[in-house]
């Protein structure tokens, strides 16, 4: 979707990670919701560029390339028609018999040597489960990656790749903000061992050093929404691995690896389930790295558990057609909210998505105790729509002054937005914001902001 014109993109580019426009504005009003369905029909029918750590990547054997929606479908589900099946079965076994013990001795010696999945049936929770490696293998397709590992949250998905990189004694990272806040922490605090430094995208190159294990950015950012050039960032980073953070994006509208990036972790709460009721996480990556994660799984036992990998498998099949919805959905009311003169401002990333931030004039804890139809809650990539404020919230573990540097203001509501009517969803906002702050700001909307670094 065209948000605007090259010089504003330009002046993006230049301006900062998130600028303010009013001219952008301009570019939305009218036809927006038709040019999100463009963008958003266009990126459905991408596929991996073939490069060698995608050899998994959307390929059926007799009719070659498969589109994504067919892949949201079908990926991790392809033998059960020969089995007699139609929908996946859940295997909750926590140990699997076996009379063959020196033949079980074999494959845990291979399994320590790489972390390759042991041939054979399977040997116990902590190493791999059936149902699990079916979320798993249709989530490599979808992000055109050899491979994925699941894990019981995404901070847990998160602290396996940083103590992977830790065990080769590459212990610092370099890391863009703003991240999730709990990432952040995670960085900020060294829990795990770790040494983080912080910079401008611009800053990456310098930052490198010989025992740097990990760069780390997400794009589009939570919660500002700033969108860097993945690309750009990966050139960069030479031969240091780029981890993506694509939770807010998903594979329907980015998929990291075409760009450069060697992993892409996901909350899979978030999008990938769809529906607020499991909790998980995941990295796609080569099957190298995936073997180191599926040790350090093992070890920490970060396992997702079988239902959770069901109901992932499932929530993957309606995931093009639930993003496109809401994001059209979101395009409408960033519109109306960037019209609005009870509002500051307003981010909304050119990829499109269902995700808005936008900063009000007035209380922005008044908003998120009006809403009736929105729900005010933490978490987002749900069916129904989530308001929340991240200052309070999601990025309260983060330093004050280091949120607001990275464009976290304490007036900054974050919307996930779902598929409801988008008039019911306006009606609710309309009557949320209320009057506040339209004293002194009669006539003026919030800008706009398509931040690109």
């Amino acid at each position: 979707m065209d948000l605007g014109s090259t010089d504003i993109h330009d002046g993006i580019r230049d301006g900062g990670r998130d600028g303010e426009f009013d001219g952008v504005r301009d570019g939305v009003r009218g036809g927006v919701r038709d040019g999100m369905r463009d963008v958003c029909d266009d990126l459905g029918d991408r596929t991996p560029d073939g490069c060698g750590r995608q050899a998994r990547a959307v390929r059926a054997s007799s009719t070659g390339v498969r589109a994504l929606d067919t892949e949201a479908v079908h990926a991790g589900r392809d033998d059960l028609a020969r089995q007699g099946l139609h929908a996946a079965p859940i295997d909750l076994s926590t140990t699997y018999p076996s009379y063959d013990s020196r033949g079980e001795a074999a494959r845990i010696d291979a399994f320590a040597t790489d972390g390759a999945e042991p041939d054979g049936p399977p040997v116990y929770g902590r190493l791999g489960n059936p149902t699990v490696a079916r979320f798993e293998t249709a989530l490599a397709r979808l992000e055109g990656t050899q491979s994925a590992v699941a894990f019981a949250s995404g901070m847990a998905a998160l602290s396996a790749v940083l103590l992977v990189r830790n065990s080769l004694g590459l212990r610092h990272v370099v890391a863009v903000r703003p991240l999730y806040g709990c990432s952040d922490h995670l960085l900020t605090a060294g829990l795990l061992g770790s040494e983080v430094t912080w910079v401008d995208p611009a800053g990456i190159e310098d930052a490198l050093r010989p025992d740097t294990g990990l760069v780390l950015v997400e794009s589009p950012a939570n919660p500002t929404l700033a969108e860097l050039d993945l690309r750009a960032i990966a050139h960069a980073c030479g031969s240091v691995p780029l981890l993506a953070d694509n939770t807010f994006a998903t594979p329907v509208l980015q998929r990291p690896v075409e760009h450069g990036a060697r992993l892409v972790l996901h909350s899979a709460t978030k999008y990938l389930g769809g529906h607020g009721d499991v909790m998980a996480g995941v990295v796609a990556c080569d099957e190298e790295f995936a073997g180191r994660l599926r040790q350090i799984r093992f070890a920490t036992g970060g396992v997702l558990h079988p239902l959770a990998g069901y109901l992932l498998l499932r929530g993957l099949s309606t995931l093009p057609v639930r993003v496109r919805a809401a994001s059209a959905n979101a395009a409408e009311l960033a519109r109306r909210l960037a019209d609005d003169p009870r509002v500051a401002r307003v981010h909304y990333p050119r990829l499109g998505g269902a995700m808005i931030a936008f900063e009000v004039h007035g209380d922005p804890h008044e908003v998120i105790a009006a809403v009736r139809l929105v729900t005010p809650a933490v978490s987002l990539g749900s069916v129904d729509t989530l308001i929340q404020h991240p200052a309070s919230i999601s990025h309260r573990v983060v330093d004050a002054a280091d949120r607001r540097g990275s464009g976290v203001s304490d007036r900054l509501l974050r919307l996930s937005v779902g598929l409801e009517d988008v008039e019911d969803l306006w009606r609710d906002l309309d009557g949320a914001l209320g009057t506040a702050g339209r004293a002194g700001h009669a006539g003026r909307g919030g800008a706009l902001g398509a931040g690109s670094v």
